[in-house]
């Protein structure tokens, strides 16, 4: 076996760095960037191909822990014995993981806000070994509330597939009857009951929830209040999985779509535009550390090829000054690095303060997750139970179902083998039923709230039940009381059950 490594350049800078802000030694270091990286990107790592930092003996780096290192690898990889080059070398799992986890721990250092104490806190939140995610899936069986018939008790067996062809879920109903509160307590059960594994991101349209700090420690998510202060994404929706040619201009075609399908506004000429600005921003930035543009140079580089062509603004110019000028992504001038993952972060992003782009933000960063999604390995289904990595939130979703979100659907479509789940919260069943896409045949959970304007097909197709069944229920629907629901049957000879929501605020 090699008895030493040499770490990146970059790997040896951040390690540094930590060392003179934490006073903990470079070794110390590397073994929490070792760790970091192998809980939280496991088999995913990127090789690194620099050899060009410092020196690291294996008696330095492992101390008397080898046998617990060794073993966590092969617990990570489902391997039981590596060759020597494999296990630790310039060519080896080892030398990945600490050089990925020292940007990682150099990244999370300056995302709280380069304060030690908070980055240790973090840390620890983040760093359990015992419970890395993937490694064991969680039976979340979420308590929902009580029939109105009998007091029974109703358990919402989320992630238990010999019941459930998938673990999406939509809640409807009008403002003011408890459908946030019943999401926030299901969310928050969910982080609870998975340890932390099972993340989510919140899009927060009416703000009502970014404020909510019970809800916020309960669940320890991040946010991100846009448009309030000096918040900012850490998030770049150029970032690809590979930077060819081919990638490139398919990501470009594909943001095109994305933007005219938001504005429509935005015919064939400015789709070719922006897909010609996106290529040329790839290009600006080959053979760069990021090999990826922001909208700064999208702008910039649209707005002169307008100028060159005498072209007056137009919508494309008008979106992506907004986009730049608003600073709401990642860009190469901010202070942070972007985030390598977004599927393993617990965040709220609000963007109620926005008077543009909240579809589209949202847009981008779906397209993100999706984007990362397809990377994944399918996630662990143990004893019946599959392991939720992330849940999509779309709150107000009847603002975001009317855009032709091909990511979004291809989430729902594709996410079950994957561990990823979208939930909505919106104001009708009417809503999940888009002539260019049936989003209700897909939601195996359907949660239904005091509703105006029901029709006897919203509730049929949303509930499964009868053309009678459903007439009965239209009037009932209307008349419902705040917290009270009908959902689907819990046993296969009830069309539905009425019963009392359970409310975070009264369990938290």
């Amino acid at each position: 076996m090699a008895d030493r490594l040499c770490t990146s350049l970059k790997a040896d800078e951040y390690i540094t760095a930590l060392r003179s802000v934490t006073n903990l030694d470079k070794s110390v270091i590397a073994r929490l960037a070792f760790t970091y990286s192998l809980t939280n990107v496991g088999k995913d790592v990127t090789e690194s191909k620099n050899f060009s930092g410092g020196e690291m003996r294996i008696a330095s780096f492992m101390g008397g822990d080898e046998p617990f290192v060794r073993t966590l690898v092969s617990f990570v990889y489902q391997k039981s014995e590596f060759d020597d080059q494999e296990y630790y070398s310039n060519h080896s799992i080892i030398k990945n993981h600490i050089d990925n986890g020292a940007e990682m721990l150099w990244n999370l250092y300056h995302q709280n806000g380069e304060d030690v104490n908070r980055w240790y806190a973090e840390l620890v939140k983040i760093i359990k070994l015992s419970n890395k995610a993937d490694v064991k899936a969680k039976d979340l069986d979420i308590f929902i509330g009580r029939s109105i018939l009998n007091n029974d008790e109703l358990i919402m067996g989320l992630n238990n597939t010999a019941i459930h062809a998938n673990s999406h879920l939509a809640i409807m109903g009008i403002p003011g009857v408890g459908k946030t509160q019943f999401l926030l307590k299901i969310l928050a059960d969910i982080r609870k009951q998975s340890e932390y594994q099972t993340n989510f991101i919140y899009f927060d349209y009416k703000g009502d929830v970014v404020d909510n700090q019970k809800f916020i420690d309960t669940t320890r998510c991040r946010t991100y209040k846009l448009l309030q202060g000096e918040d900012q994404l850490p998030i770049s929706p150029f970032i690809l999985s590979d930077y060819s040619e081919q990638s490139i201009m398919l990501s470009a075609r594909e943001k095109a779509e994305s933007f005219s399908s938001i504005d429509s506004r935005m015919g064939v000429v400015q789709k070719g535009a922006l897909t010609n600005a996106i290529v040329a921003g790839y290009q600006s930035r080959q053979g760069s550390r990021k090999p990826f543009p922001d909208f700064n140079d999208i702008f910039e580089i649209a707005r002169s090829a307008y100028e060159d062509d005498n072209k007056k603004d137009d919508t494309l110019i008008e979106v992506l000054r907004d986009l730049a000028q608003f600073d709401l992504f990642w860009s190469h001038n901010s202070s942070i690095e972007p985030l390598e993952r977004i599927s393993n972060r617990t965040m709220i992003i609000d963007v109620h303060k926005m008077p543009v782009l909240k579809e589209l933000v949202a847009y981008l960063v779906i397209e993100r997750l999706y984007k990362e999604m397809v990377s994944l390995p399918d996630s662990q289904v143990k004893d019946g139970r599959r392991t939720i990595r992330t849940i999509l939130v779309i709150d107000e979703a009847h603002n975001y179902l009317c855009q032709k979100n091909i990511f979004l659907q291809r989430i729902i479509r594709e996410g079950r083998s994957k561990g990823v789940v979208v939930f909505f919260a919106s104001q009708s069943p009417s809503d999940y039923q888009q002539k260019f896409f049936d989003f209700q045949e897909l939601l195996e959970f359907s949660y239904i709230f005091q509703c105006q304007g029901t029709t006897v097909k919203d509730i049929q197709d949303i509930l499964g039940c009868s053309a009678k069944t459903a007439k009965d229920l239209q009037t009932e629907v209307a008349r419902l009381e705040p917290f009270q629901v009908i959902s689907r049957g819990i046993n296969k000879t009830d069309e539905f059950v009425k019963f009392k929501a359970e409310a975070f605020y009264k369990n938290y």
